[in-house]
């Protein structure tokens, strides 16, 4: 049985009314149940990556049975003077970036024209994305302005910094983005 994440919200607020209506209250055994599951798992902190407020998280992690270390659950750090423990909708739901059956694995490609999607290698992936950035600053690039003003920019291409970078990873990105040439350049690095 496929049930999205709507789904699974509305099946288990009924069941919540409904066990209400009967005359007997589920919230217990949600959080029962919630507790075995992350019950002797470890705890790391870290930090949401969708925005720059830097709110805290826990991330719950246990070894599986094959070795590999299983993502349990996310939730936000109460012992954090920033989010008391809250977080947004988006931060809420932070445990999809790396548990999602609907994430892609692998680099995709669509071949100009194409009408499909197909699957490439990461060298590929990389190979493409480094010889479109060149040709576009190639093609755009501005060596002196108007008023014969040396400038060596390049006009065509912009980068922004995701919210994840630390101020070093900001930093060097800025540096190299800057050693292409470009002007049009913004960050949400934490500071």
């Amino acid at each position: 049985m496929d049930v999205s994440r709507r789904q699974f919200l509305s099946i288990g607020s009924a069941g919540v009314l409904g066990g209400s209506a009967l005359g007997f209250d589920l919230t217990e055994s949600v959080r029962i149940k919630q507790r075995l599951r992350i019950e002797g798992a470890t705890l790391s902190h870290s930090l949401c990556p969708y925005c720059a407020v830097g709110c805290s998280l826990i991330a719950h992690t246990k070894k599986a049975a094959n070795g590999k270390t299983e993502l349990l659950h996310i939730e936000g750090d109460p012992d954090s003077p920033v989010n008391e423990g809250t977080l947004c909708p988006k931060g809420a739901t932070s445990l999809q970036l790396a548990v999602s059956r609907r994430r892609v694995p692998h680099p995709l490609y669509r071949a100009p024209g194409a009408a499909e999607w197909k699957q490439v290698s990461w060298e590929f992936a990389l190979d493409r994305l480094a010889r479109n950035i060149k040709a576009s600053r190639d093609a755009t690039f501005v060596a002196q302005d108007a008023d014969g003003n040396v400038v060596n920019r390049c006009e065509g291409v912009a980068f922004a910094g995701g919210a994840a970078f630390s101020s070093e990873e900001g930093y060097l990105a800025t540096k190299l983005m800057r050693g292409l040439g470009l002007v049009h350049l913004e960050q949400q690095a934490r500071v």
